[in-house]
């Protein structure tokens, strides 16, 4: 059986988390699952869960606690193609793992919001991005916004798995999701305490996943 050190750790830490032990190791292997397959994860909240979005991005697109050195064949490769750049590059490149934090894409949310209605800006953004074995993670502190109730809904339709992350009692998002994480809180800012300890566990054990060394 496999050893989720940091999800331990995570529970050690934050005894309240042991509800959601389960949730939390299947949100990992459907994340492990598709990154391994190639896939790529989109991430969506609003106001302080769009912070979080960032969040998460960030500490996947480069190294979190790890270094992350980048493939000695892609280096070759780009040390043919220019060695300047493969010298400045070597050492500072690190490995990385594909997400989009849905919250940045500003022109094109303005643009739903001008031209057809704000609780379709992740919905089409999902539509454009996503495919098949890629992982929706859906964060709400209800568990009811309407932008991330809809963009869960397509994501299913265009067959991604939904990771979701929520509190009180799970809202709408959780008949939505493969595996929803529902922390043991009511009021708003008190989730968001607690979502960011659970995502940065998911973090760190992907990070040990994908690399070891």
């Amino acid at each position: 059986m496999e050893d989720y050190a940091y999800i331990g750790q995570l529970i050690a830490r934050y005894p309240q988390l042991a509800v959601c032990r389960d949730p939390i190791i299947s949100a990992y292997r459907i994340l492990e699952a598709s990154f391994a397959a190639g896939g790529k994860l989109l991430v969506a909240g609003n106001g302080g869960s769009a912070a979080d979005s960032d969040h998460i991005a960030g500490e996947l697109l480069k190294g979190f606690v790890k270094k992350r050195p980048p493939d000695d064949a892609l280096l070759a490769k780009l040390e043919g193609i220019d060695k300047e750049s493969a010298d400045y590059l070597r050492g500072k490149l690190q490995g990385s793992l594909p997400v989009i934090a849905l919250s940045n894409q500003s022109a094109l949310m303005t643009a739903s919001l001008n031209d057809v209605d704000g609780n379709v800006l992740f919905a089409q953004q999902v539509h454009g991005y996503g495919k098949p074995g890629d992982v929706f993670l859906a964060i709400s502190t209800s568990g009811n916004s309407k932008n991330i109730v809809y963009a869960a809904a397509l994501a299913r339709a265009q067959g991604l798995r939904t990771v979701s992350l929520t509190g009180r009692d799970g809202g709408r998002i959780r008949a939505l999701s493969d595996a929803c994480i529902i922390v043991p809180q009511e009021e708003t800012f008190m989730i968001q305490e607690l979502h960011l300890p659970v995502y940065h566990a998911l973090c760190l054990q992907i990070e040990e996943h994908f690399f070891p060394v």
